[in-house]
C-alpha cells in the first residue's frame, strides 16, 4: 500500500498529484491522478471519481478537463484512475479499442488478458483501499463519473455498487456494450463467448435484471459520431422509465465527442455532485 509521487502542483490552491504504485490486481505498475482541494487541509473531503475513455491515461482529463476550478470551489477531491495495464509484458493490440488503453473496466478471464487486465478489481477496491490510507478523503461521501468507456465503467461500477456511490453521471457514455462493436469485440476477448457473463458489465442489462439507482445525470453531445454507433442513450433511457430510475438525459446540441465537449460541461457535473455529496 505503498506509492511515489510523480507530479505535485499547486493549482486552485489545492494540489493536483500524479502518482505510481505497484499494483497487485494487475500484476505491474499503475499511475493514477488526484486532486486534492485546498478544503482537505482542514480536513477530510468528499471524492469523485473519473473514468477515462479509450485510448486515454489519467492525463487526458487532467490536462484537459478543467475539473479543478470547481472542484476547489467545491472541496471535492477528484481521482482519475489510468483506463489499462501498461508496459512491457503486458499484453496488447495493435487496435485502439482493445489491449493497454482500453481495459473496460472488468477482470479479464481470457488468454492472454487474464494475467493484468483486471481493471474491475482496480478501479473497485485496490484503488479506493490506497487513496484511503494515505490522503485526506472521507470515503463515504463519493460519487463516481466517466466518458465513454469510462461513461460505461462509471455506470456499471455505480449499478453493482449502489451504496457506495451518493452521485453517478457520464459523459456520452457506452450504455449497453453487449449490443454495439465496441463491447463486441472487447467483451469475447476479455470475459469469453458467453453472452451471459457480458450483462455483469452492461449497464442496460443490470437494468433489466434488477440493478437500481436513484438517479443518473447523462450529458451526450448530438454531433457525436459514435452517438448512433456504439452510445445508443435512447437505451438507457428506455431502461431506466422502466424500471423508475430518475435519468436526466441531456442532448447538447454540435458538441461531439472530445475534450472540448467534455470540459464545457465538466464544471456542471462537478456542481451536480456536490449538491448529493454534501455532509
Amino acid at each position: 500500500m505503498t506509492f511515489e509521487t510523480v507530479e505535485l502542483h499547486k493549482a486552485h490552491e489545492g494540489l493536483q498529484g500524479v502518482y505510481r504504485h505497484a499494483s497487485t490486481a494487475t500484476g505491474g505498475s499503475m499511475t493514477f491522478a488526484l486532486y486534492l482541494p485546498p478544503q482537505a487541509r482542514a480536513g477530510k473531503v468528499p471524492l469523485v471519481t473519473y473514468l477515462s475513455g479509450l485510448t486515454c491515461s489519467h492525463a487526458n482529463v487532467m490536462d484537459k478537463g478543467e475539473y479543478r476550478k470547481a472542484a476547489a470551489e467545491h472541496g471535492i477531491a477528484i481521482l482519475c484512475p489510468d483506463t489499462s495495464p501498461r508496459g512491457e509484458g503486458v499484453a496488447n493490440d495493435d487496435a485502439y479499442d482493445l489491449g493497454q488503453g482500453a481495459g473496460f473496466y472488468v477482470d479479464a478471464t481470457q488468454a492472454p488478458w487474464a494475467p493484468h487486465f483486471n481493471m474491475w478489481t482496480y478501479v473497485t477496491e485496490e484503488l479506493p483501499a490506497l487513496i484511503a490510507a494515505h490522503f485526506p478523503l472521507d470515503m463515504s461521501r463519493q460519487g463516481i463519473t466517466g466518458h465513454s468507456m469510462g461513461g460505461h465503467g462509471a455506470l456499471t461500477v455505480a449499478l453493482r455498487h449502489p451504496g457506495r456511490f451518493r452521485s453517478v453521471s457520464a459523459f456520452a457514455p457506452i450504455v449497453a456494450p453487449a449490443r454495439v462493436p465496441w463491447g463486441q469485440k472487447a467483451f469475447p476477448a476479455y470475459l469469453g463467448a458467453d453472452p451471459a457473463k457480458w450483462r455483469r458489465h452492461d449497464a442496460v442489462a443490470l437494468i433489466e435484471d434488477g440493478a437500481r439507482l436513484a438517479e443518473i445525470l447523462v450529458d451526450q453531445g448530438t454531433a457525436d459520431n459514435f452517438l448512433e454507433g456504439q452510445l445508443k442513450p435512447e437505451l438507457l433511457k428506455a431502461a431506466c422509465d422502466r424500471a423508475g430510475i430518475d435519468l436526466t438525459l441531456r442532448l447538447q446540441e454540435g458538441y461531439d465527442h472530445s475534450y472540448h465537449f467534455i470540459s464545457t460541461f465538466m464544471a456542471s457535473h462537478i456542481g451536480w455532485h456536490a449538491m448529493r455529496l454534501k455532509s
